[in-house]
Formats: C-alpha cells, structure tokens, sequence
C-alpha cells in the first residue's frame, strides 16, 4: 500500500525523464555505436584483403621480373607463381585462399575449385545469378583493381553458400587478375560477439541509472508530497536527473577508453623510437646484401620496395599515437566535473580548436569541405571554458548532420564585433535547411525535426540555456535547401541577463 501511495504521488515530469534517459541510452549504444562498429570493421576487413592482395601482387611481379632479366622463360615463371600464389593462406584456420583467371575469363588457379581450373568461367554464376567473374573482368578493364559482391562456397565446404566480397586487381604482363575476399558472416560473427559483452556491460550500466533514477524520483515524490511547489520540484528534478544521467554514462566511458588506451599507446610510443634507431642500424648491413646479392623477398613484398617506405611508417606510428593521446586527453577534459558557477576569462579560439579537434572524425566522414576561420587577437570571454565548448560541439554536430552529402561545406568561424562589444562563435552550413515555422520552437525542449533519424530535440535546448546563462544570444538565420547560420553571442562583460531568444 505504501509503495501504491508512492507511486501515485511521483510527478510526471520526473518520471518521463527516467524512461526518456533509459531508452536513449539503449537506442544509442545498439542503434548508432554498433551499427557503426559493423560499418568500421568491415571497412577494416575490406582494407586487410586489399593489402593482401597488393602484397600477393608482389610476389607476381618478383616472377615477371625474373622472366623480363631471361631468369626464367614465361611459362616456368607462371608455374612457380601460381605454385605460390596457391600456396597463401591466411586467416583464423588458415583457409582463406588466393585465385588467379584471366581476361577472357578462364580460371588459372583455385586452390578449392581445381575442377574450374582452365576452364571458361565466363557464364559461371553464383546461386543469385550475377557473373561474378566477368564482373571481375570488367572492373579490372574500368580502374585496375576494384571489389566484387556475390555469393561463393563457405571456404572449402562446397555445400554451404554465403555471401562474400572480394578484392581484384589485374596483372598486366601477363593478363591475369588475382583475387581475394572476405565472408560477411566473419563480420556478423564479431558483431554477435561484441553485442553479447556489451549488452552484459550495458545491464550493469543501466541497473546503476535505474538505482539511481529510483532514489531521485522518490526524494522527487517525497518533496512533491510534502510541499506545495511541486511543479518547480519536479523541474528541478528532471535537469538534475538528465545531467546525472548524461555524467554516468560520459564519465564511465571516457575513463575507461582512457585509461585502456593510454597503456598501449604509451607503449607504442616509446617502441617505434626504438624501432627506427633497430631499422638505421641494419640498414647498411640490407644495402651491402642487396648490393651483393640483388632484391630478395620481405614479409610478402621485396627489399627495394619497402627499403624507403619503413622509416615514414615508423614516423607515422608515432605521429598517430601522439594524435590518440591528444584525443584522449581532450575527452578527459570535456568529462571533467566543471560547473556552470566556475567563471573564467575564456580564450575563445581555443575553446574553438579543441571542440574541432574532438568532432573531427564526424567532419571528416560528412563533409569533404570544412573551413575553420577564426579571427585573431580575439578579446576573452568571461564565463565557462567547458559549456562554451559544449556548444561549439552541439553547433558543428548538427550542421554535419544537416548535410545531405558530403559535397556540401561546414564553416566554423569566430570573430569580434567591436562596436556591440561581443564575441560570436558562427557555424554555416550547406545543408537541408530549417522549415520557417520550425525556427521559433527551435530550442525548445524535446522539439526536433529529425525524430525519424533519432532526434531528440534536447541539443539545441541545452546550448540556448548554455548561451543564455552566459548573458549571449543564439540567433538562426536558415531556409529550406539553402543551409542554415548559427551564431552565438557572447557579450563581453560579466553581468548576466536574460534575453529572449532572437531569430533572424
């Protein structure tokens, strides 16, 4: 009874947080991070087949070079070659495999389909239809090299028929084209088993919030019962509970990826140095072999390829190492506890860069064309170094989310308006635009027009509440198909007040 009692008196406000909070998060890591894990990995797995073939490629040109030198006549080089080529194997159980067929196209080579061996493979079809080896030869005839989608035999099990992707690419001297591929189900596999752990550690996560979300509500319900005001309680309650929520969930992540990145980039960092000084020192002992001897054979490539290539790889590995621990570090600082009461002299600029810095990978895979103009000498702001990033962030996150392709342009820029004494931060983008009548409720919480893609309408209330807590304005200038403006104000003196929103 006394539980029922509670129950009737927990506010709605409160109450619709909780569930709005929960389901976002598990719309979040299985609706957006996973879907991307899959789309990153086989990318991935897609970047492995290429440089194994480009590496077994290699290998066919050692022997093209031995018959151009008169080392070996045509027909002993292509025989040691496909020897080779059937000979590579890679993979979990070793039974990933290499094929060679021609232009025409016949199959030169299969290591689990000898029976196609020399024969006209031109009207050969997978179980869907597609002639995958004529698309094969037309790819190789388009740009040189290139990947194949189809439906091939489970490694050497004939019986089981999966969907594969492959990667071609031709060998001109003697009209060949060499191929590998990928099973999606090893893909699927991953996904499957990434999906188990995490769905074990999101329970964990989520029974926290849960708790958590439990005990606010019922302190929530205590004070609604108790007092009279309990609307201006429940209000409360709910921005305590969403940025709670939103820390949990920030906070255990950041410091987690932080601290088990840190560890192995560290080590990275302190071996290539190492690797470079090893690499130096058994170079002129290479280059008397090589002088003596000629090229030889090196991890699937030969020495006079990659003799110039190892050092900018180790300088790369350090470099991007360097990079991951600047990333790190700035996560760090973007999770940092800093409330709104911590008032600062705010470098702008600054604040500018680094919320670049951390949406960088988003820009990179919306828009081929971003321009950072920021103007210099710019005279600081007083507020909250870490909020002002916080807008930075939810400004660029939705003009690349407003771009229908990747053609279209991002622009972040800063400047000063001297004779209204302010500082703005601008993000333009060449997007889908804002309805007209959309443009006043805006900011308003919960109203988006992307709820189809998972909007939920909260990123641009809490930058207006941001910009408004720091005495600014947050104006739009936007129409449909024509991109939108984004400023905001920061007037540069430190009392605060609170104008109403402005709309160009």
């Amino acid at each position: 009874m006394r539980f029922q009692n509670l129950l009737k008196h927990i506010p709605f406000r409160i109450f619709m947080p909780v569930v709005m909070t929960v389901l976002l998060f598990i719309l979040t890591i299985f609706q957006l991070i996973l879907p991307m894990m899959q789309e990153r990995l086989m990318d991935g797995k897609r970047e492995v087949i290429r440089e194994l073939v480009v590496s077994a490629w290699s290998s066919l040109e050692g022997y093209a070079r031995q018959e151009r030198q008169g080392l070996l006549s045509r027909e002993a080089a292509q025989q040691q070659a496909k020897t080779h080529i059937r000979g590579l194997r890679y993979g979990p159980n070793f039974k990933d495999y290499f094929w060679i067929n021609d232009m025409h196209p016949r199959m030169v080579m299969h290591p689990y389909r000898p029976d196609l061996e020399g024969a006209d493979i031109s009207t050969f079809a997978d179980p869907a239809g597609k002639r995958l080896f004529i698309a094969c030869v037309e790819i190789v005839r388009a740009k040189g090299a290139g990947y194949v989608d189809y439906q091939w035999q489970w490694m050497d099990d004939p019986t089981r028929i999966v969907p594969k992707i492959s990667y071609v690419m031709g060998f001109e001297p003697w009209g060949w084209i060499l191929g590998s591929g990928i099973y999606v189900e090893d893909v699927h596999a991953q996904i499957s088993a990434i999906t188990r752990k995490l769905t074990l550690v999101c329970s964990w996560i989520l029974f926290a919030i849960i708790l958590l979300s439990v005990l606010i509500i019922a302190h929530g319900a205590k004070v609604t019962h108790e007092k009279k005001q309990a609307e201006e309680r429940a209000l409360l309650k709910q921005e305590q509970l969403f940025q709670a929520a939103k820390m949990v969930s920030l906070g255990t992540l950041v410091s987690g990826v932080a601290h088990e990145i840190n560890n192995p980039i560290t080590s990275v960092m302190l071996n290539a140095p190492n690797l470079s000084r090893m690499w130096e020192s058994i170079l002129p002992i290479l280059d008397r072999y090589y002088a003596q001897n000629g090229d030889f054979p090196v991890g699937g490539s030969v020495y006079s390829r990659i003799r110039d290539r190892i050092p900018p790889m180790l300088t790369s590995i350090t470099d991007d190492a360097r990079r991951v621990r600047d990333i790190v570090k700035d996560l760090k600082d973007f999770a940092r506890d800093n409330p709104s009461e911590s008032m600062e002299d705010v470098d702008v600029n600054e604040v500018v860069h680094k919320a670049v810095g951390l949406t960088a990978n988003l820009i990179n895979k919306s828009t081929r064309h971003f321009k950072l103009d920021c103007q210099v000498e710019l005279p600081p702001v007083y507020g909250n170094a870490q909020r002002i990033e916080q807008v930075t962030i939810n400004l660029v996150v939705n003009a690349c989310q407003a771009l229908p392709d990747a053609e279209r342009s991002v622009t972040v820029g800063t400047g000063f308006e001297a004779d209204q004494n302010y500082v703005f931060i601008e993000v333009c983008d060449e997007g889908v635009g804002i309805p007209t009548e959309a443009l006043m409720q805006i900011t308003d919480p919960f109203f988006t027009t992307r709820r189809e893609q998972g909007g939920t309408g909260l990123g641009l209330a809490i930058t207006d509440r941001i910009v408004r807590d720091h005495g600014g304005t947050l104006t739009f200038d936007s129409a449909p198909g024509k991109g939108t403006r984004v400023r905001a104000i920061f007037p540069l003196k430190k009392e605060l007040h609170q104008p109403n929103r402005q709309v160009d």
